[in-house]
C-alpha cells in the first residue's frame, strides 16, 4: 500500500467509505496497537489478519453491521462499526458501536467524523432502535466524543476489566438512531 510514511502522517480530509477485505491488514494494524498499548480494548493477545477474518465476515454493506473506514492519502487511518449488541433475538434492534484511529492521526477530528458518517448510516437503518458504546476509563476523548455525538452516559461498570497489572472501569452510553 502506499501512501504516507509513519512520520508524515499527511493531511486534508479523509475519504470514508464501506470497508474491503483489502483493508484487513491496515485494520488489524491499527487495532493491535490499541490491544498492546493501551486499555481501550479488552483484548489482550495481538492478532494475525487470519484470525481477524471471521470478525470482518459480519459486516455488510446493507444491515445493522456496518464497517466504515478513513481513508487519507491511499491509507486507511481508521474504522468504525457496528456489531450485535447481544446475541439473544430481543437485542436485536440494538448495536454496539466502535471507532479506532491509527495513533498518528489523533485530534484531528477524524474519529468524530467517521463515528459521526456510522451514525448517520445507522439512522436509516429499518428496524434499529438504540446504539450503545463502551468506553473503559479514564478516555476522556471517548467519553467526550461519545457525548458530542448525542450518546448519553446510562451505566459505569466498576472494575469490569482487567488489563496490564489493573482493574478498570467501563461507561456505557446510548444513543437512540
Amino acid at each position: 500500500m502506499s501512501g504516507t510514511s509513519p512520520e508524515d502522517p499527511g493531511t486534508g480530509a479523509p475519504t470514508i467509505r464501506p470497508g474491503e477485505s483489502a483493508d484487513l491488514a491496515a485494520l488489524v494494524r491499527i487495532y493491535n496497537h490499541y490491544i498492546t498499548e493501551t486499555p481501550i480494548t479488552f483484548d489482550t493477545e495481538s492478532y494475525s489478519i487470519g484470525a481477524r477474518t471471521q470478525w470482518f465476515t459480519q459486516f455488510a454493506a446493507t444491515g445493522p453491521y456496518r464497517l466504515l473506514v478513513a481513508e487519507l492519502d491511499r491509507d486507511v487511518i481508521g474504522y468504525a462499526s457496528s456489531v450485535r449488541f447481544k446475541p439473544k433475538p430481543a437485542y436485536a434492534t440494538s448495536v454496539e458501536t466502535t471507532v479506532y484511529i491509527d495513533p498518528r492521526y489523533l485530534g484531528r477530528g477524524f474519529g468524530r467524523m467517521l463515528y459521526g458518517a456510522l451514525l448517520d448510516e445507522l439512522k436509516a437503518e429499518p428496524g434499529l432502535h438504540r446504539a450503545y458504546g463502551g468506553v473503559a476509563l479514564p478516555n476522556e476523548a471517548s467519553v467526550t466524543l461519545h457525548k458530542e455525538l448525542g450518546f448519553q452516559q446510562v451505566a459505569i461498570y466498576t472494575e469490569v476489566g482487567f488489563k496490564f497489572g489493573r482493574y478498570w472501569n467501563v461507561a456505557w452510553f446510548e444513543k437512540e438512531v
